[in-house]
């Protein structure tokens, strides 16, 4: 009777063992598309104020962004007045600045994607977001781990050889359970950290929860950072292509 049981215990042990060791790893690639399904959904309306420190100053910058799937956007800017009009299109993988002081359209290269925004910690491709982190990327899950009181996945982003990306790699956090993209560290071609971003404040807009304010800090700059705040963010609106337009970039409002 001893040696019966004890082999159903290590029968059971084993079987226990080999189901635990055959559930499959998160699929990398699986994560960041849920995390943009989260963060950007289908369509959406924001209206933002964007705050620039410096050791010297501090300036803020209000706009109002729509975006359409992962191709798509349009950016105005709303305050200060000296800015007020100044645009970005992103359409089909081209991107465009409209500068209503000289009324002039100016398509951006590729080159100059990695440039500040509007002389923030941002790059233009972080807020006009001409990368496509699903498609443009490979992905490593390099490990699961506590952050808070959360459970987050660590993702390495490595570009693809073919893909015009300034960064040599991108690590995020994000959320297990609800897919929030928690912080994000970007590396040059070296490997060299050159910001990091923070994402928290997590509220509720509409039907979801997630963070309403975004830090960017450079790595090699003391006192200096950039904090973008949601106003609003709106997921329950109609948009259809004709509105990404160079014609609607140039309009006041």
């Amino acid at each position: 009777m001893n040696r019966c049981l004890a082999a159903l215990a290590l029968t059971g042990g084993i079987a226990a063992t080999g189901a635990l060791a055959a559930e499959p790893a998160p699929d990398p690639a699986a994560i960041v598309a849920r995390m943009e399904q989260t963060m950007r959904g289908d369509a959406s309306y924001a209206e933002m104020t964007m705050r620039i420190v410096r050791p010297r100053f501090e300036r803020e910058i209000s706009l109002r962004a729509w975006q359409l799937g992962r191709n798509r956007s349009l950016i105005r800017v709303t305050a200060p007045a000296r800015d007020q009009g100044t645009a970005f299109l992103l359409r089909d993988k081209n991107v465009w600045t409209y500068d209503p002081r000289i009324e002039r359209t100016t398509r951006l290269p590729s080159s100059m994607m990695a440039q500040p925004w509007m002389g923030s910690d941002f790059s233009n491709d972080d807020l006009v977001r001409d990368t496509d982190t699903v498609e443009d990327y490979t992905h490593e899950l390099l490990r699961t781990e506590p952050m808070g009181d959360r459970t987050v996945h660590v993702v390495r982003m490595v570009p693809k050889p073919d893909r015009p990306i300034v960064w040599g790699q991108v690590k995020m956090w994000i959320c297990a359970k609800d897919s929030l993209q928690l912080r994000v560290e970007n590396f040059d071609q070296r490997n060299r950290l050159v910001n990091t971003m923070v994402l928290d404040r997590i509220v509720r807009f509409g039907d979801r929860e997630l963070p309403s304010r975004i830090t960017v800090t450079p790595e090699d700059k003391e006192n200096e950072q950039t904090v973008l705040l949601y106003d609003k963010l709106d997921f329950d609106i109609e948009l259809d292509d004709t509105f990404f337009t160079q014609r609607n970039m140039r309009r006041a409002s």
